[in-house]
């Protein structure tokens, strides 16, 4: 009865789904375990021993409809009481509302939750707890009896359970399970096996659930056939007791083809030519049953034998090998250990085996008396070209470095301890080597100059196997030329040596061969000796010709500057150079052949600025109103970076360009100047130069208004300096001073007006009198009147009018002269001659 329910209702019998109440004494009904409704899971039944501990995983599950646990109590081989309608047996243990969740180190403890978890753990396990325990569960609805059965032996532990599969086969691999029903955490407890064999594998297993509490040990490995009908022995060993517990043996039986073996006389199968022999096959083992004989020779089957003896009555030198006996059984087929047969017999007629032949001279070479006898012989003859060689007793001949003397044929004798052999046929040793003395050979008949065509051949005194090819080294590469000639055209003066090599199956070259090319001096170039840097004016300069490579090599120097011939030597040299020596220069350098030039080399002299002087343009005397250029004109090397101007009281302008420009000039512009240049060697100053600047222009002023425009036509003034007075007090001059130059009419303003006479292009082009301009005048710009009225002007001493006066001497070039014309229509004011002076302006 695994358990059971409680009822207080009717004292009848009540289905419950598909199972069933039964009516019991009194107000309670016990329901049998499988409820619907009260559900445990816990192992069926639990194994232990007396001292030792158990383990009982449970899991369990309150009615849907009850309450939660009220009482908890734990029975030992309880009994149902009738007459106090309840169960009564030793309490192991009891716990109720408020649950007791404190650890006490109790013997008999139930853990969990009170909810769902029921295990029990009890320690140390008593020989009186053997029966059933009963775990009562009570809630205010409900009550329920679960029934455990357990198991505790007095004092023989339970014993291990070997498991063993269906079939064991040697060499296939097998797992034997050791089982113990039994686990209880903290009680040490270990399964161990009764064979140790290397492949063995262990593996411990232990298992805690409401299903199964146990301890496994499995054993897994390849088994043998030695193992059938072997005992193998599972043991309980205690740790607390130290000791084995308890144990169980089973035998293997291991299932495997027949075991043989072989029984030979005479004992150790060495016998010889013409004796006899005697074997017998043996089965020492065959799980199951073995049936029927065979016998095989060198893994072949000798058909005629079945019986387990074989007898070779008369054995031959063929008869050696190796000799096994095979049976059958369900399984299959099994063979015995091989015996070989050793026949005794003398050496049969021997042959030369050579290592790597044909032998490459130089190389080792082996070769190998081969000869069959039994026992292997034990001395050996050899012969050369059928002449013995002494002191050669192996089996193999070795020529470490083999030579062409070494080449011929060999033969070798064998004997053992029955007696000689017999010299069979003969072997070839074929040395082989590359070509021999291989030159190269010039076939031009006189010296080789650049550009001539060049033959050449390849030739060899000796070779095996023949030439078959030539291989040329020219010029860093390789080319094949099978006629053994290289014909080289327009030959290059750097060709460099050359050489063949004469090929079979190996090439030997030759040595090189210079061809001497004759050509004119190459890579002509200058070389700047001293100094090693830049070049300044004073320096001392030492050029040098150079040349990488010259046939003959007697050669002569010259030297050319801008094309014109210097001198001849093969340095050039300046002890103080000056600018005049830059240029291009040139070094030549001829043999017999020829003649090379260098490529121009640029001499560049550095020095500081020299020759400067101010340029004026256009030119340096120049009309007030126009543009006046200065230039700083200078030479210098490296070229100047910065110039500096300065007037006629050396006070610096601060203009750092290379040209001045005025533009436009003024009078006051007139003086000279000077510039300063530098560059990274030094400065220099110029010389100066003279700016002149004329007066444009005549400017006049009237004391009475009357006169508007007039133009100076008679008017000379001699001229001594400045401030010079005309005389009678009516005109003065000031700063006169204009140059014989024809120049065009100069664009005024409209109170001036200048027109061109024709008659004065020696003196003066023209010149302007600016007047007021009165009431009744009204001017017209760009336009002389159509009569020209000499104007009354005083002229040197001696009196009269002049108009259009030419100077009469030579002397006079600075005296310049103005025709005064009335601009006007109609007659001139008498106003006009109360002109109190004249002032001229260039």
């Amino acid at each position: 009865m695994p358990g059971c329910r409680f009822l207080r209702d009717f004292p009848v019998q009540i289905p419950v789904g598909f199972e069933w109440l039964c009516l019991m004494p009194g107000s309670e009904y016990l329901a049998f375990s499988d409820s619907s409704e009260w559900k445990f899971e816990r192992p069926h039944t639990l194994y232990s021993w007396d001292g030792a501990c158990v383990w009982i995983p449970c899991k369990y599950k309150i009615p849907r409809f009850s309450e939660a646990l009220e009482n908890l109590t734990l029975y030992r081989n309880y009994e149902y009481d009738d007459a106090t309608k309840n169960f009564k047996g030793s309490i192991l243990y009891e716990d109720r509302k408020p649950w007791n969740y404190t650890f006490h180190p109790k013997r008999v403890q139930v853990l969990g939750d009170r909810s769902s978890n029921c295990t029990i753990f009890i320690n140390p396990v008593l020989e009186q707890d053997n029966g059933h325990l009963g775990l009562r569960l009570i809630t205010k609805t409900d009550r329920w009896m679960e029934k455990i059965d357990l198991n505790v032996s007095s004092k023989t532990p339970l014993s291990p359970h070997i498991q063993l599969p269906p079939e064991i086969q040697e060499s296939q691999e097998v797992t034997l399970t050791c089982l113990l029903n039994f686990s209880c955490p903290g009680y040490q407890i270990q399964l161990q096996w009764s064979l140790e064999e290397p492949g063995i594998t262990l593996t411990t297993l232990t298992t805690l659930t409401t299903k199964t509490v146990s301890t496994q040990s499995k054993l897994t490995f390849q088994p043998h056939w030695t193992h059938h009908g072997r005992n193998l022995t599972c043991q309980l060993w205690d740790h607390k007791a130290e000791r084995i517990v308890s144990e169980e043996t089973v035998l293997l039986d291991v299932k495997h083809v027949p075991k043989l073996k072989i029984e030979v006389s005479p004992e150790g199968a060495n016998v010889t030519e013409g004796e006899s022999v005697t074997m017998a096959c043996q089965v020492i083992s065959s799980n199951p049953e073995s049936w029927g004989i065979s016998w095989l020779k060198d893994g072949t089957r000798l058909r005629e034998q079945k019986t387990p003896t074989l007898t070779l009555s008369t054995v031959t030198k063929t008869m050696s090998g190796k000799y096994q006996c095979e049976a059958f059984n369900d399984l299959g087929s099994g063979r015995s250990d091989e015996v070989v047969l050793q026949v005794y017999y003398a050496p049969e007629p021997s042959r030369v085996e050579i290592l790597s032949s044909p032998a490459k001279e130089g190389n080792k070479v082996e070769m190998t008396c081969m000869s069959v006898a039994n026992p292997p012989p034990t001395n050996y003859t050899w012969y050369h070209n059928e002449i013995k060689v002494p002191g050669r007793t192996s089996k193999t001949f070795q020529i470490p470095e083999v030579l062409l003397e070494h080449a011929g044929n060999y033969s070798c004798l064998a004997e053992n301890r029955l007696g000689l052999g017999q010299i069979g046929q003969e072997t070839e040793l074929d040395v082989q080597y590359a070509p021999k003395e291989v030159t190269t050979v010039i076939q031009n008949p006189t010296r080789i100059r650049e550009g001539d065509t060049v033959t050449l051949s390849c030739n060899y005194s000796s070779s095996n196997p023949r030439v078959t090819r030539y291989e040329w080294d020219f010029q860093g590469f390789r080319r094949e030329n099978s006629p053994g000639m290289l014909i080289i055209q327009k030959v290059a003066w750097d060709t460099m040596p050359i050489t063949c090599a004469a090929c079979n199956q190996w090439c030997s070259w030759a040595p090189s061969v210079n061809l001497d090319v004759q050509h004119a001096p190459k890579d002509v170039r200058i070389l700047q000796i001293s100094p090693s840097s830049e070049i300044h004016s004073g320096y001392r300069v030492l050029l040098g010709c150079n040349f990488s490579s010259s046939r003959p090599r007697d050669v002569h120097f010259f030297w050319k500057k801008n094309g014109i011939f210097l001198k001849e030597g093969k340095e050039l040299g300046f002890d103080s150079i000056s600018p005049e020596d830059a240029g291009s220069y040139n070094c030549f350098v001829n043999n017999s052949i020829g003649q090379t030039m260098s490529e121009a080399r640029m001499l560049r002299v550095l020095y500081a600025p020299r020759k400067l002087r101010v340029a004026i343009s256009p030119k340096d005397q120049v009309m007030e109103g126009k543009k006046a250029v200065l230039t700083c004109e200078s030479d210098a090397n490296p070229p100047i970076f910065q110039y500096t101007w300065f007037d006629w009281n050396n006070q610096n302008l601060h203009h750092y360009d290379q040209m001045l420009r005025l533009d436009p000039v003024k009078i006051q512009h007139s003086g000279a100047y000077w510039c300063e240049a530098a560059n990274q060697l030094g400065r220099a100053q110029s010389p100066p130069s003279t700016l002149t600047v004329y007066y444009p222009e005549v400017k006049g002023r009237q004391r009475a208004g009357g006169l508007q425009r007039a133009l100076w036509g008679g008017l000379r003034v001699r001229g001594q300096g400045r401030g010079t007075q005309v005389e009678k007090g009516v005109a003065r001059t000031e700063a006169l001073s204009l140059s014989q130059v024809r120049r065009a009419p100069l664009s005024e303003d409209p109170h001036s007006l200048g027109c061109y006479n024709p008659v004065m292009e020696d003196a003066i082009s023209y010149a302007t009198l600016r007047f007021p301009v009165g009431e009744t005048d009204t001017p017209r710009p760009g336009q002389c009147g159509d009569k020209r009225t000499p104007a009354r002007a005083l002229g040197p001493p001696g009196g009269g009018d002049y108009e259009n006066v030419l100077p009469d001497s030579p002397e006079d070039e600075g005296i310049h002269y103005s025709e005064l014309v009335h601009l006007g229509v109609g007659e001139r004011p008498l106003a006009q001659d109360a002109v109190e002076y004249v002032t001229l302006k260039h």
